[in-house]
């Protein structure tokens, strides 16, 4: 009985996490489908590129919620279920990248789960584990986004620290060392989903943003206003009288 309480649970945290919470707020701000946007994906990062900042933020916020409270619910039901607290959010976070409210047929007519890659809801989970963790992945993310530019790598980094955290607050006897495993599993699930981006990062292709953006539009820019100076008539004819002299 015990574990058929287990499963329906866990098959509740995936419902959770099924939620495409980036396909309802960009359709209802735009009536887009977030589908057809970018990547493709439906959580915060690809939400922004189709409805901006704030769609993106919401999306975000929503799907860390999801994470937090399946841990939330698995803590409270199974106080001393160390494991359950784990595969709970572990479970959302599988929902969010396959969704089971957006299964849909490929080209070869085979039926498919669309989603996220976890990012939002793997930190979300860490912070129903122990609130305190977002105070570490979070700035720790933002920071890697802000600074080494990809996205992939920021959502990558959620899960290690995570893992970090706990394995630290273990040691010191201060926390279960089942959440270890979350971090762990979590970040096969999100090496999983962000494959394609690991393939464009190892071959140089990868989309960047914040500072290294800005300083790559920087360069581009100035060789552009370079290229343009030699082009010009004006410097052409300067370039010519002073060989002529």
């Amino acid at each position: 009985m015990q574990i058929l309480l287990y499963m329906i649970f866990l098959v509740a945290a995936y419902l959770i996490g099924s939620i495409p919470f980036g396909l309802i707020i960009v359709r209802l701000t735009t009536g887009k489908d977030i589908r057809q946007v970018e990547s493709g994906r439906t959580g915060g990062t690809n939400a922004m590129r189709a409805a901006g900042f704030w769609a993106g933020l919401f999306t975000a916020a929503l799907d860390l919620l999801k994470g937090a409270a399946t841990a939330w619910l698995a803590r409270y039901l199974f106080p001393d279920q160390y494991l359950m607290h784990v595969l709970a959010p572990v479970f959302a976070i599988i929902g969010h990248n396959y969704s089971i409210f957006l299964i849909e047929r490929n080209e070869k007519g085979q039926p498919r789960l669309r989603g996220g890659a976890g990012g939002a809801p793997s930190a979300g989970g860490a912070m129903g584990l122990w609130f305190p963790t977002i105070l570490f992945t979070l700035p720790i993310g933002a920071g890697i986004l802000y600074f080494v530019g990809y996205a992939s790598v920021a959502t990558l980094s959620a899960p290690l620290v995570a893992a970090l955290v706990f394995a630290y607050r273990a040691w010191i006897g201060a926390g279960p060392w089942e959440y270890i495993l979350y971090g762990i599993l979590t970040e096969i699930l999100l090496i999983i989903a962000l494959l394609p981006n690991i393939r464009r990062l190892l071959n140089g292709t990868e989309r960047v943003i914040g500072l290294r953006a800005q300083r790559k539009k920087a360069r581009e820019a100035k060789n552009n206003s370079t290229q343009k100076l030699r082009r010009s008539p004006n410097h052409s004819s300067s370039s010519s009288s002073s060989s002529s002299s």
